[in-house]
């Protein structure tokens, strides 16, 4: 848990489940990161999610009452986490009549990727046992069949993120290094969105699911685009 220093004025709650690492983070209105909370939460999202926000909360000293404004990351992802963390998302900013943000997880590890080494970088995430994805800032997300490289064009950087053994290890570094940015990032980004108005109606936050459980369908308005749905 990283924290900083604190200041009396209202705070916004940010939440990704959208990779290997759950993500929790409060800030202020300006985008500025208070304190974040990251964690290797495997299938356990909906046991441990609440419970580390109340405990940022709770080490900043923060009432539900001074949040004014929730930032949650929509994706790429897996079913299982991603709709955890979108959910509790819209549960706290009903519950707490909040404007709420959603914004592409894979655009804040670019984002954060940016304020590394990393030139121009694009991002590879996992789709599945076998399949990739790859984001690019200001373009859909391309899904990747498994046993294929990504193409890259001139001077992009590829950086890696829950991908061990299936993509270049300079690549996973780059991963590793956009992941410690990757709370501020959001937070930065969430921030913008609502400081201009530009929150979303609860109803139409979204998930982007890179695959779903067998069985399962995504319902209306959830973008999903498996091959291997398992």
């Amino acid at each position: 848990m990283t924290v900083t220093a604190r200041d009396a004025a209202p705070r916004l709650l940010a939440i990704d489940t959208a990779t290997a690492v759950a993500v929790v983070a409060i800030g202020g209105a300006d985008g500025r990161l208070d304190a974040s909370d990251g964690w290797p939460a495997g299938y356990r999202h909906g046991e441990d999610l609440l419970p580390r926000i109340r405990a940022l909360l709770a080490a900043r000293d923060v009432a539900l009452g001074d949040l004014s404004g929730v930032i949650v990351g929509t994706g790429p992802g897996a079913f299982t986490g991603l709709r955890v963390g979108i959910a509790t998302a819209k549960g706290i900013a009903h519950a707490l009549r909040l404007p709420i943000a959603g914004v592409s997880s894979g655009v804040a590890l670019l984002a954060a990727a940016a304020e590394t080494e990393a030139t121009n970088p694009v991002l590879l995430l996992p789709a599945g046992p076998n399949d990739t994805v790859l984001v690019r800032s200001r373009m859909a997300p391309e899904r990747i069949p498994g046993g294929s490289a990504p193409g890259l064009g001139g001077g992009e950087t590829l950086v890696a993120v829950d991908l061990d053994g299936r993509a270049p290890v300079e690549a996973l570094a780059r991963g590793e290094a956009a992941r410690s940015g990757f709370a501020a990032a959001l937070l930065r980004l969430g921030a913008e969105r609502l400081t201009t108005g530009q929150g979303d109606d609860l109803a139409r936050l979204v998930p982007e699911y890179v695959t779903l459980p067998r069985g399962v369908a995504a319902t209306s308005g959830e973008v999903a685009w498996s091959r291997d749905p398992r």
